[in-house]
């Protein structure tokens, strides 16, 4: 008999990329994002003072979330749009599973905080009390600050037909008191705002600390302003009270486009922010049921929208408590280093008398120090890791000197985010004093900054800085200065590219990357990407830098798939990406593709990842860690294998499609082979890190790594810290 045909194998189906099943909701995301952040409040490694910092920066980051992701996601909705995202998630349906996520978390932290930090604090002899738990002493102390500070700056406003429902500010603490009137026996409503003009954690003085030798002993200013309402409102009965407040969206709705004065039109939109819509509200758990619908119904809110929450609303005001001069509470300090090269130029300066005001010095000594600042970038390539690295011996220092010394000729410069009293912007009107040309592309649009980058864009043009505010519908986010100077008769050009922005006060906390160097290629990208922000260019092409929104995309892409040729030629495939954030669908699907043909990739993404990691045929050859520490990771670091001839890249933009599509961005690659071993070594400890490093599972969640037993902890900030002072001390 003929033998039996065996059955003829079926080949799998091919995988379907855009599959929603294989991508994070972008909001979800960001909460586990906020959520790893919360986690180091909870962390007893954390030290006391830190938690509470921690603590704080969740809350903060929340009203930021609910101010523009949930106000965007809302107006959605109302304008009828049911489509979602590449996980396939509608926006009323995303606005559910926010709360149902959320809800549980932010009832949690109130719990925590109320029953267990405060417990702590006490331990430690600080005591953030309740009124009603004061002595009588220390009661009639703040009775008199109240009647002496507070109640002549108070205005409370009644609530009935007489007295509409008064405007509510986004973010302020308010009291929704309950009044009965002994005449006619009706319940009033009145709001009464705790005034944001005095400390939200009011302290005793040590006199009257009980226990004596206390650190500090305090309580929250609306519990003050609570336990004397009858000062308020003589002859009524206060029959309860509840803290509230509200969010509101804080999205500009700007056409740019149609602007004819930018400056002008972001100024009338951010008067209009102040009335965006109410988009959340936070009460005190146990408000009666009549008082919360009535706020509900003034601010057009839905049961969704209200968080009802224990003990102490706007936990963002414990940032106050890192102010106590308790170093023993906190992260020891660390004082950003010079690097080893920078040194030169302190040890020139120190050959000149500096002890005068910085505008009495002389050319000479400009001169001198400049001199060698620029004759260090011509030896080579410089990088710099702030916080790690001194931003002020170092990039501020750069700019300085450049808008002082005689032989530089012109200056430009993004500017995106730059502290109040920023000692970047008063060398920039320096240099225009000086007489050199100085432009400046400054961001109106950059979220939260309006306001101050308005007030620098007049202090510049005051002076004859050339301002300009970019390109018509993109944001600029790049990270670049250029200067231009005149050298033994030629022009040579030296630049700042980096991954942060020109802040000295966030450059203390955000960790970052910045290059120098004199490289005639990147200085003609960069002439020609200023070209770009200040006129009529329409480049397409540069020689080394990848810019956003022209050829990043595509060479990113290219980049990718390069890696994947190789793999599929049976050679090695590398992809290592550290950045904000990993949202673009078109980058994840080809970051799929590639582990599908074999190309080992590592991603070390602080915040939002859609991509799903670990998917047997998907993605089973990605990994995704997030790095959370007393340091915001900030920079962004591109490696590609390349079969053995390694690139690395640094810059400005994340994998996210307003970074590569709607923003002005620049990524340099690193050509000095000592920086890409820097660079190569800063990524294997982030790798490494057994204490700071959270993976990413493939359901979603994170799971904090921990040393095996007997293993030593790796925490890549420490770790970093010690590199950087044994590096230093060395070259002493």
């Amino acid at each position: 008999m003929p033998s039996a045909k065996s059955p003829r194998r079926k080949s799998p189906a091919p995988i379907d990329l855009h599959d929603p099943q294989y991508y994070f909701n972008r909001s979800l995301s960001w909460l586990e994002f906020n959520k790893r952040v919360l986690h180091e409040a909870y962390d007893p490694r954390t030290p006391l003072l830190e938690r509470l910092k921690f603590m704080a920066i969740f809350s903060s980051n929340l009203d930021e979330f609910f101010m523009v992701r949930v106000a965007g996601l809302k107006q959605q909705v109302e304008s009828g749009i049911v489509q979602g995202g590449a996980d396939g998630m509608p926006p009323a349906e995303q606005l559910q599973a926010v709360r149902q996520y959320l809800l549980p978390i932010v009832t949690e932290q109130h719990r925590y905080f109320d029953q267990e930090l405060r417990a702590l604090l006490a331990k430690e002899a600080i005591f953030l009390s309740r009124f009603n738990e004061l002595t009588p002493e220390q009661q009639a102390y703040l009775n008199d600050y109240f009647q002496a500070q507070v109640f002549p700056v108070l205005t409370p406003l009644a609530v009935d037909p007489a007295h509409p429902f008064p405007y509510i500010s986004s973010l302020s603490l308010n009291l929704a008191v309950l009044i009965g009137d002994p005449d006619s026996g009706q319940e009033r409503l009145a709001r009464v705002k705790v005034p944001n003009q005095f400390p939200r954690f009011v302290a005793l003085p040590p006199h009257l600390h009980s226990p004596q030798g206390a650190h500090w002993v305090g309580v929250p200013l609306e519990e003050i302003i609570a336990h004397n309402l009858n000062t308020l409102f003589p002859g009524m009965e206060i029959q309860a009270y509840f803290a509230f407040r509200i969010t509101r969206s804080a999205d500009l709705e700007l056409e740019t486009d149609k602007a004819d004065d930018l400056l002008i039109a972001i100024e009338q939109e951010i008067r209009k922010r102040r009335f965006g819509s109410v988009v959340r509200l936070e009460v005190q758990r146990g408000i009666p049921l009549l008082l919360k619908q009535t706020l509900m119904e003034e601010m057009d809110l839905e049961e969704i929208d209200v968080y009802e929450l224990d003990g102490l609303l706007c936990l963002n005001d414990l940032f106050a408590f890192m102010a106590l001069p308790l170093p023993q509470f906190k992260d020891a300090e660390w004082h950003p280093q010079v690097p080893p090269r920078f040194q030169r130029v302190e040890e020139r300066e120190s050959m000149f008398d500096t002890s005068s005001e910085i505008t009495t010095l002389g050319t000479d000594y400009w001169e001198a120090v400049a001199n060698e600042l620029f004759s260090l970038i011509r030896e080579g390539d410089i990088l710099v890791h702030h916080p790690y690295h001194s931003f002020a011996a170092t990039v501020q220092r750069f700019i300085t000197l450049a808008a002082h010394d005689p032989q530089v000729l012109a200056i430009k410069m993004t500017l995106y985010r730059t502290s109040g009293d920023s000692p970047i912007v008063s060398a920039l009107i320096k240099a225009a004093e000086n007489g050199k040309q100085v432009a400046v592309l400054v961001e109106l649009k950059a979220r939260f900054d309006e306001e101050n980058n308005i007030l620098w864009a007049r202090k510049l043009e005051k002076v004859g800085v050339h301002v300009v505010y970019g390109v018509p519908g993109l944001k600029t986010h790049t990270k670049t200065v250029l200067v231009v100077r005149q050298e033994a008769g030629q022009i040579r050009r030296y630049v700042h590219i980096g991954t942060g922005n020109y802040n000295p006060k966030t450059a203390g906390l955000y960790e970052d990357l910045g290059l120098f160097s004199c490289r005639e290629e990147l200085g003609a990208d960069l002439s020609e990407l200023f070209n770009v922000l200040t006129g009529y260019s329409r480049q397409r092409d540069y020689r080394q830098l990848l810019v956003a929104p022209t050829t990043m995309r595509d060479r990113t892409l290219q980049l990718i798939y390069r890696e994947i040729e190789h793999a599929r030629n049976g050679q090695p495939g590398r992809i290592i990406a550290k950045m904000n954030a990993i949202t673009d669908t078109q980058v994840i699907r080809a970051l799929y593709e590639a582990s599908q043909a074999g190309v080992e990739i590592d991603l070390i993404i602080r915040g939002m990842c859609c991509l799903r990691p670990g998917v047997p045929g998907v993605s089973d050859r990605i990994r995704v860690i997030s790095i959370i520490g007393r340091f915001l990771e900030h920079s962004r670091i591109f490696y590609f294998g390349n079969n053995g001839e390694p690139e690395y890249y640094i810059g400005s933009a994340d994998w996210r499609s307003r970074n590569l599509d709607r923003r002005v961005e620049a990524i340099t690659p690193i050509q000095d082979p000592s920086i890409q071993l820097e660079l190569k070594e800063l990524l294997e400890i982030m790798l490494a890190d057994n204490r700071q490093a959270w993976e990413l599972q493939p359901d979603g969640t994170y799971r904090q790594r921990q040393p095996a037993p007997g293993e030593p902890e790796r925490g890549t900030h420490s770790l970093l810290m010690a590199r950087t002072h044994k590096e230093v001390q060395a070259s002493h």
